[in-house]
């Protein structure tokens, strides 16, 4: 069985100041067989970490649309924000990507989508994250989310949801192996979700990445 980190960001996202090759490295370290990299709202981390390593990584995008992100894997071109949730999904299904919900009813996160918004669009996706590892201790937004998926018979995937090189590997799926985006979602029907949540205070270097980035940008005007 591989284990599968299904969520990973890399400086590519607003909110990571992680090189794709440390993400990698760290992947291995802990273990993995597989990883997806997830930016947000675009390519850029994934394409480089594939040329890095073609075999080792899954290219992703995390999308936010109007009505809160979806996650998308085996993805060939990028789809922007700010798009309705359906017309994000029409596009990512055109070019033959699987389709998740992340984080869905996490009850911190304003990008999380809430269950009116996830029932609006759930006979349009494959699958529910399950488990995702940055969702804070006190929130049973992950037990929610996986008793969701089972109740509309979708597939359930996790993920460290990782920023930073520590929280690689936090949250995975065992999985027999697989080498495209059918034998992908083959392979989960028959996965086992591994998890831990990471520390509340990884969410603190998201948040130093990201002014780090603003006042980077604003002394090089």
């Amino acid at each position: 069985m591989w284990k599968v980190d299904l969520h990973n960001h890399t400086i590519f996202s607003k909110d990571s100041l992680a090189a794709p090759e440390k993400m990698i490295q760290a992947a291995k370290a802990a273990g993995l067989d597989r990883m997806a990299i997830t930016e947000h709202n675009n390519l850029k981390g994934a394409l480089t970490a594939k040329e890095i390593d073609p075999d080792f990584v899954i290219v992703g995008e995390e999308v936010m649309t109007t009505k809160g992100e979806i996650i998308a894997y085996f993805v060939k071109e990028e789809v922007p924000r700010g798009l309705e949730p359906e017309e994000a999904i029409r596009r990512l299904r055109e070019q033959g990507a699987v389709i998740s919900i992340p984080h869905p009813l996490d009850s911190v996160r304003r990008s999380a989508m809430g269950l009116e918004n996830v029932l609006r669009i759930i006979d349009m996706v494959d699958a529910i994250e399950a488990f995702n590892a940055r969702v804070l201790p006190f929130d049973p937004a992950n037990e929610r989310a996986s008793r969701l998926a089972e109740e509309y018979h979708k597939l359930k995937t996790a993920g460290s949801d990782a920023h930073t090189p520590w929280e690689v590997g936090h949250a995975y799926v065992e999985m027999p192996p697989f080498s495209n985006s059918e034998e992908f979602l083959d392979s989960l029907s028959k996965g086992k979700i591994v998890g831990r949540k990471s520390s509340p205070l990884v969410h603190l270097a998201s948040t130093y990445a990201k002014w780090a980035k603003r006042i980077k940008a604003r002394s090089t005007k």
